[in-house]
C-alpha cells in the first residue's frame, strides 16, 4: 500500500495563519508581530515561519518588507483563486459569487464545446452523461456530473477553460456534501443535464449555450435553497 504524504509543520502553520487572516484576526493593512515573537508563540523555528510566510506571500495574503515587517494584504485585491476553498469554508456566502462565475463560464464552455468537440469527445460526453443516470446515489451522481463538465471544458480545445473549471469545482469542495440536492435522484439529474450534451453532440452552439445556462441556473438555485441562501 502506498504511504500517504504527511502534513509538515510548515503546512500546519501556513493553514493556521491563513485561517486567522481570512477570519479577520489580522486585518488587511496591519503588520504581524515580529518574527521571533510569532515563532515563539506558535512553538516553531523562525525558519519554519519564514517558509510559511513565503507561501502566503505567493498566494497574495502577505507582503514582506525588509527592515519594516510583514503586512497583511487585501486578499480580494491581490489574492488568487486558490483561496476560494478556504473562503467558502469561512463564509458560504461566497458560493453565490462562485456560482455566478460558474454559470457565465459554463455557458461559454458549452458553446465552444459544440463548435470544437471531436467525434471522440462527443462520444465521451455521451458515456459520461449515461454514468450520471446510472449512479448509485446522489453523491456518485454529483461526481459523475462534475466529470461531464470537465469533459465539456476539454472539448473546447482551450486548456485555460479546463483549468478554470477545475478551479471552480475545487472552490466548493469543502461544501460538496451540502450541495448534493440537485443530484439526489440520478435519473432527474441525467434528464436535467441531457439537453446540454445533446446540443453539444449536435454541434448546435447557440442551443448548447442556452441549455447550459438553464442547467446551471436551475442547479444553482436548488443548491442555494438547500443551504438557505437567498
Amino acid at each position: 500500500m502506498e504511504t500517504l504524504p504527511r502534513e509538515t509543520i510548515v503546512d500546519v502553520l501556513e493553514n493556521k495563519l491563513r485561517e486567522e487572516i481570512l477570519a479577520g484576526n489580522h486585518p488587511a493593512g496591519s503588520y504581524l508581530p515580529p518574527e521571533r515573537e510569532l515563532a515563539d508563540g506558535y512553538g516553531v523555528t523562525r525558519t519554519t515561519l519564514k517558509h510559511a510566510f513565503g507561501r502566503l506571500v505567493q498566494s497574495g495574503l502577505l507582503e514582506t518588507r525588509h527592515g519594516v515587517g510583514t503586512r497583511v494584504r487585501d486578499f480580494v485585491r491581490f489574492g488568487g483563486a486558490d483561496l476560494l476553498p478556504m473562503l467558502v469554508r469561512h463564509s458560504p456566502d461566497w458560493l453565490g459569487e462562485i456560482f455566478e462565475v460558474r454559470r457565465g463560464i459554463g455557458a461559454l464552455i458549452a458553446e465552444r464545446a459544440a463548435m470544437k468537440a471531436t467525434p471522440a469527445q462527443r462520444g465521451e460526453l455521451r458515456s459520461l452523461l449515461a454514468a450520471v443516470g446510472e449512479a448509485a446515489d446522489g453523491g456518485a451522481a454529483q461526481l459523475a456530473d462534475i466529470e461531464v463538465h470537465r469533459a465539456l471544458a476539454r472539448a473546447t480545445g482551450n486548456r485555460v477553460y479546463t483549468l478554470l473549471t477545475n478551479t471552480l469545482f475545487n472552490a466548493y469542495v469543502p461544501m460538496r456534501a451540502h450541495l448534493v440536492a440537485p443530484f439526489e435522484d440520478p435519473g432527474v439529474a441525467h434528464a436535467r443535464l441531457e439537453p446540454v450534451v445533446s446540443a453539444v453532440d449536435a454541434g448546435d452552439a447557440e442551443a448548447a449555450k442556452e441549455a447550459a445556462d438553464a442547467y446551471l441556473a436551475a442547479t444553482e438555485r436548488i443548491m442555494l435553497d438547500a443551504l438557505g441562501i437567498a
